[in-house]
């Protein structure tokens, strides 16, 4: 709690590196809520736990999926790099995106929206903000 606080006063954006089904045995709601809370944008996993993943985009966070087997291990990834996933305006549901690290290597990414309705959750900041903006 107290680096996401930090991060959030220094304006740093925080992604989570999660292993195989991501959110499993959580208490789900809660499981998407706390990230949120804690100012994360993204997760990058090797497979996420179906209800959860769509928690996740109902917050507003962004779920990517390594690709071609790979996992943080097999990258070399620490979480001490810093990350660079430019999101494009037009994002497509399972679109492969490129993350670039501080130290020069890159790695692809899929992105898991599955539907053009978790996009628009997504493209609102989540189901919360686009129900009252269509209540508006």
């Amino acid at each position: 709690f107290d680096a996401a606080e930090r991060y959030q006063k220094e304006g740093r954006q925080v992604i989570i590196l999660a292993g195989k089904e991501y959110g499993s045995g959580s208490s789900r709601d809660w499981a998407a809520k706390g990230p949120w809370i804690l100012g994360i944008k993204a997760v990058i996993a090797e497979s996420y736990e179906r209800i959860h993943r769509s928690n996740l985009v109902g917050m507003g966070i962004i779920p990517f999926q390594y690709v071609g087997g790979q996992t943080a291990d097999s990258l070399g990834l620490t979480g001490t790099e810093t990350f660079s996933i430019d999101v494009p305006d037009d994002l497509k549901a399972g679109q492969e995106l490129q993350v670039k690290l501080s130290d020069g290597r890159t790695f692809q990414v899929k992105t898991r929206f599955d539907t053009e309705v978790e996009l628009t959750y997504f493209r609102h900041g989540g189901i919360l903000n686009y129900m009252i903006r269509r209540m508006l």
